[in-house]
């Protein structure tokens, strides 16, 4: 690849410099803000200090450059980026080709023009641990090359050692290179780890990422990547805090990233000649930041219904402790229906069939964000099967049930139309979904499916229900064990099928379920109905059932219908697991899908 402009596109980095890194200064050091202003900048907004030389980037921002050379491994850096070179010799290009081929249009985290630019002049020029980790993922798609295809792959092990001992040394003069290498390190299905997110929180914090860039004295394509990078990290923070159950490490209240625009892109960055190229990573584009919204929504879950406050809340709600999760569950489910609904075109898992001419034969990321989807939908749902299960035993006074049994059957129900439609969409994933790229929660992910299919089994109040969720159960595991095939995204699955082992074998601990006919079961839903308009002095009614202004008024009932994606009355007509779900608000995305094409007819 060209030149895309010499080195004036590093000209004024902040964090990107070849012999300093920068410190951003807080508001409590023990540099005083006021009597930084006192000091004098040169034309070039730097100040000489004795510690160091402060670097002005805007009115309420400095931070402080020092020297790479006083750092520890400094010495060897060129030593080690010729390890790493040495390792993947003489493929080094066709692998970097292979990476912002397969990996960048869907993560986007690269200055791609300054990596070609440096690039042109010697790899020497990179930061080692970086150039390692674009290797070490690139590698993965080895067989995709027809020109590597054919030849041994270099020694992952060997890379893998270099990156770690060349990333630890490069914590100590962090860079935004230091936060690309632990993010793509990270998107290894084996390579998620939470403890080195924390640690990259908090180099993120070191170079400001949490901070508002926009009008920052920098080059305009450092203040594009500095965003992206910013929300990598936050994804980072939050999708590691859901699949590691651990407490997030960014919060609202010290984070001013704006969000993302068209200009925070590079302009060009694709062969002019190839409009498919142009459209990939447009769709790129719009899937990262897609990503993004879905992920402040599962930020919001978190922080609602998971910190330790969040948990006592509910046990402090007694008796009231499911209304008080319904209650604060509607808005949330109303904005996930929302940025489901509103997805472009050109992301829907259908789009990906849509061809003016033949068939494309690019791989296709966009089963990452719909599988987080699902998983975001999975996580909100679980919690308000938990506050029923948990208030099931219980009864108040006179042996009323706590949870009206007509509450627990449409939140139940609800439940089971999303677990429908987050196998169906496994089911439906396609080679080119499977060996494309998938963001580092995908291997849990698809994990969370099972495990809320497990809880909806131990959960049941009878036996035929419970039997149900075995056979889906038996069914989810079949499709991962297909789309487990070599080549096909196997490390993405396998985790998941022994992760539902596992559950499964729990649950044959459980007692025998009592055996409730299906009339019986009806009859009881009808009863709980009649029971709940009573209770409320006999509020209107349609045909026996609750109208929506009268279940509006029940306790609990206001949000079920957003809960659900359907409407009360049809929500209970969910039964079958191959029935078409039409009435649900997955059907608009998932209703134009091939079944021919996905995994069911992949077992051969």
């Amino acid at each position: 690849m060209a030149n895309f402009g010499g080195p004036t596109l590093l000209k004024r980095t902040l964090g990107l410099q070849s012999d300093r890194y920068s410190q951003y200064i807080g508001p409590t050091t023990d540099f005083e803000p006021s009597l930084i202003n006192l000091s004098s900048f040169d034309p070039h907004d730097e100040s000489l200090l004795a510690r160091g030389t402060l670097r002005r980037v805007s009115d309420n921002d400095t931070f402080l450059m020092l020297p790479d050379s006083n750092t520890p491994g400094y010495e060897h850096v060129l030593e080690d980026v010729d390890a790493i070179e040495s390792v993947v010799a003489p493929h080094g290009r066709k692998l970097i080709e292979l990476y912002f081929r397969v990996v960048h249009p869907a993560f986007p985290i690269i200055q791609k023009t300054v990596f070609y630019e440096k690039y042109e002049r010697s790899y020497r020029e990179f930061s080692p641990p970086l150039l390692a980790a674009i290797y070490i993922l690139a590698i993965n798609w080895w067989e995709h090359s027809e020109e590597l295809a054919t030849l041994p792959r270099p020694n992952v092990r060997e890379l893998e050692r270099l990156v770690r001992t060349t990333l630890a040394d490069a914590m100590y003069r962090p860079k935004l290179s230091t936060i690309q290498a632990g993010l793509l390190l990270s998107q290894r299905p084996e390579g998620d780890q939470w403890a080195p997110t924390a640690q990259l929180v908090a180099i993120g914090q070191e170079l400001g990422l949490h901070l508002d860039c926009s009008n920052w004295k920098i080059p305009p394509w450092e203040r594009g990547l500095r965003k992206r990078l910013a929300w990598a990290l936050y994804m980072q923070d939050k999708w590691g805090a859901l699949v590691h159950g651990r407490p997030s490490h960014i919060f609202s209240s010290n984070w001013a990233v704006q969000a993302l625009t068209p200009n925070d892109f590079p302009d060009v960055e694709w062969d002019e000649n190839d409009g498919e190229d142009r459209l990939e990573i447009d769709r790129g584009r719009t899937l990262f930041g897609q990503m993004i919204q879905l992920s402040l929504i599962l930020a919001e879950i978190l922080e609602t219904f998971y910190t330790l406050q969040a948990t006592q809340s509910v046990v402090n709600a007694g008796q009231q402790g499911t209304q008080l999760v319904l209650s604060l569950a509607k808005p949330i489910q109303l904005k996930l229906k929302e940025w489901h609904g509103g997805l472009p075109a050109s992301i829907r898992m259908d789009s990906t069939f849509q061809s003016n001419s033949t068939p494309s034969t690019r791989l296709s990321s966009i089963g990452y964000l719909h599988l987080a989807y699902f998983a975001t939908e999975i996580t909100l749902h679980r919690r308000i099967i938990r506050s029923i299960d948990a208030a099931a035993p219980g009864a108040a006074a006179g042996g009323v049930p706590i949870v009206d049994p007509y509450i627990q059957h449409i939140c139940r129900s609800a439940a089971k139309a999303r677990l429908i439609s987050a196998m169906d969409f496994v089911n439906r994933l396609t080679p080119l979904h499977l060996r494309a790229f998938w963001y580092f929660a995908s291997k849990t992910n698809f994990a969370l499916i099972g495990t809320f299919g497990s809880l909806l089994w131990a959960t049941s109040p009878g036996r035929e229900e419970a039997d149900w969720y075995r056979r889906r159960l038996g069914e989810y595991r079949w499709t991962l064990s297909v789309s487990s095939k070599p080549g096909e995204g196997k490390g993405l699955t396998e985790f998941a099928m022994g992760m539902l082992d596992i559950t499964t074998g729990l649950l044959k601990q459980l007692p025998e379920k009592p055996l409730l006919s299906r009339s019986g079961s009806a009859v009881d839903i009808d009863a709980a109905r009649r029971q709940s308009i009573l209770a409320l002095g006999g509020v209107g009614s349609l045909n026996g059932v609750p109208s929506m202004s009268a279940m509006s008024g029940m306790s609990g009932m206001s949000g079920l219908e957003s809960f659900s994606g359907l409407p009360s009355g049809e929500v209970s007509g969910v039964q079958s697991p191959r029935s078409p779900i039409s009435e649900s608000s997955d059907e608009g995305m998932y209703g134009n899908f091939s079944m021919t094409a996905g995994m069911a007819g992949m077992a051969d």
